[in-house]
C-alpha cells in the first residue's frame, strides 16, 4: 500500500512534541513491513529539512509565521497545499495527525477536494474551545473533521472531550495506543554515565522544568557526584529555571544542553542512568516510551496517563510529582544498581506486552486495508 501520514511540523528541535514521534514510529514499522510510505509536514531547523527521516521519505516545506502570536498553530507555507494534493491523489491510504493549526485545516480541506477517505488522529489536541478565535476557525475546521472515516483517540478524556467539539454525526472513535519498538541498544550499560540524570521536553510551565531543579537540589545533598541536564526547547522557563539554578548554587550540578533533534535525543537516553518527567498534566508522553524502550529507568508522575499501567507491572518510579518525592525515587535510582535493572526488564516487557508498535500498526493496516477495498 501507499500510505501517506501528515503531521503539523517536524523540527531539528523537537518543538511539536509527540505528534511527529508518533507519525514515525508508525511509518518505520510500515515501510519494515513493504509499505511504500510517505511523511508530510512543514520543517523548522537550522538546515535544509532532510529527504528522509531513518527509513521515511519526508516531503516538506520550511514552516513560515502566517498568524503571529500563535506558535505552531500559526505556520504555514503556501507550497504545501500542493505538495499535499499529490500525494493524497496517489495514496491508498491517508492518516492526518490534527490539531488546531493551519496545516491540519489544509490537510483536512485537500483530502476532502480530493474525495478521499482518511482517518485523523488528535493526540489530546482537539478540546472543547469556547474563545471567540476558536469559534470562527471550528466553523470551517469541524465540519471538516466530521468527515473522517475514523478518529484514533489514546485516553477516555479524549474519547469524551471530542463528541463535546464535533457534535452529533461524529466519525466512530477508535482507542489506539501509542506504539514503540524497543531499541537495538537497549538494556547495554556501556557508555551509561552512572551519575547522569536528565530531563528531555518542552521547557514549558506545563512540564515544569523549575521542579527538576529543585530535585537535583535535594539529589546533590546526598550524592555530591550527581549530574542534571535539562534537555528541550525553551518555550518560556529557561530564565525561571537558570535563575533557580544560580539561587540554589547549583551552576556546577545543573546544566541546560538546549533542544535535541530525534537522534540525539535517543542518545541522550542512551548516555543517562535516569530519566525524569514532572509533567502533572501528561496524556500519553511519548518520552516515556522512548526512554523505556532504549533502557533507561523512568521517574514520572501519578497524574502521567500510562502512570497506572507502569505501576502495576513495576515498570517506572511513579510518584506525587513533589520535588522530595521525585528526589526519593532519583537517589534510590542511582544508587541501587539491582533496582535499576529490574525497572529496565519491566519497562521492556511492558513496551512489548503493551506499548508494541507491531500491535498499533496490525491495527492500521486493518483500517487502511479497508478504506483501500472501498476504494
Amino acid at each position: 500500500m501507499r500510505v501517506v501520514q501528515v503531521v503539523t511540523l517536524v523540527s531539528d528541535d523537537g518543538t511539536f512534541g509527540g505528534p511527529p514521534s508518533v507519525a514515525l514510529a508508525q511509518l518505520q514499522e510500515l515501510a519494515e513491513r513493504g509499505h511504500d510510505v510517505r511523511l508530510v509536514s512543514l520543517w523548522r531547523g537550522a538546515t535544509p529539512a532532510p529527504p528522509r527521516l531513518g527509513a521515511v521519505p519526508f516531503l516538506s516545506r520550511r514552516a513560515r509565521t502566517v498568524v503571529p502570536g500563535q506558535g505552531c498553530l500559526g505556520l504555514m507555507h503556501p507550497l504545501l497545499l500542493w505538495d499535499l494534493w499529490r500525494a493524497m491523489g496517489h495514496a491508498d491510504a491517508v492518516h492526518l495527525h490534527v490539531g488546531r493549526d493551519l496545516v491540519s485545516l489544509a490537510a483536512l480541506a485537500v483530502a476532502r477536494l480530493r474525495r478521499v477517505d482518511f482517518v485523523v488522529q488528535t493526540h489530546g489536541m482537539v478540546e472543547p474551545r469556547t474563545g471567540a478565535l476558536a469559534r470562527v476557525f471550528d466553523s470551517v475546521y469541524v465540519p471538516l473533521l466530521r468527515r473522517a472515516r475514523r478518529c484514533l483517540v489514546l485516553t477516555e478524556r479524549e474519547r469524551r472531550a471530542l463528541p463535546a467539539v464535533l457534535g452529533a454525526g461524529h466519525p466512530p472513535l477508535v482507542t489506539l495506543a501509542n506504539g514503540m519498538g524497543l531499541s537495538p541498544h537497549a538494556g547495554h550499560e556501556q557508555g551509561r554515565d552512572p551519575h547522569e540524570v536528565i530531563f528531555l521536553a518542552r521547557l514549558h510551565p506545563g512540564k515544569r522544568p523549575e521542579v527538576f531543579v529543585e530535585m537535583a537540589a535535594l539529589v546533590h545533598k546526598e550524592i555530591p557526584e550527581a549530574r542534571f541536564t535539562l534537555y528541550g526547547a525553551d518555550e518560556g522557563s529557561l530564565g525561571q529555571v537558570n535563575q533557580l539554578i544560580a539561587d540554589r548554587g547549583l551552576t556546577d550540578v545543573v546544566c541546560y544542553g538546549g533542544p535535541l533533534d530525534h537522534s540525539a535525543a535517543l542518545e541522550a537516553y542512551r548516555r543517562a542512568t535516569v530519566y525524569v518527567l514532572p509533567s502533572l498534566v501528561e496524556m500519553f508522553p511519548m518520552t516515556v516510551l522512548e526512554a523505556l524502550a532504549e533502557g533507561t529507568p523512568v521517574v514520572c508522575t501519578s497524574s502521567c496517563g500510562i502512570a497506572g499501567e507502569l505501576a502495576d507491572r513495576q515498570a517506572a518510579m511513579v510518584t506525587d510529582g513533589s520535588p522530595e518525592a521525585l528526589a526519593e525515587a532519583v537517589g534510590r535510582l542511582l544508587t541501587d544498581e539491582a533496582l535499576r535493572r529490574r525497572l529496565v526488564d519491566a519497562g521492556h516487557r511492558a513496551i512489548r506486552e503493551v506499548f508494541s508498535i507491531r500491535a498499533v500498526v496490525d491495527r492500521l493496516e486493518d483500517m487502511y486495508r479497508d478504506r483501500s477495498r472501498r476504494r
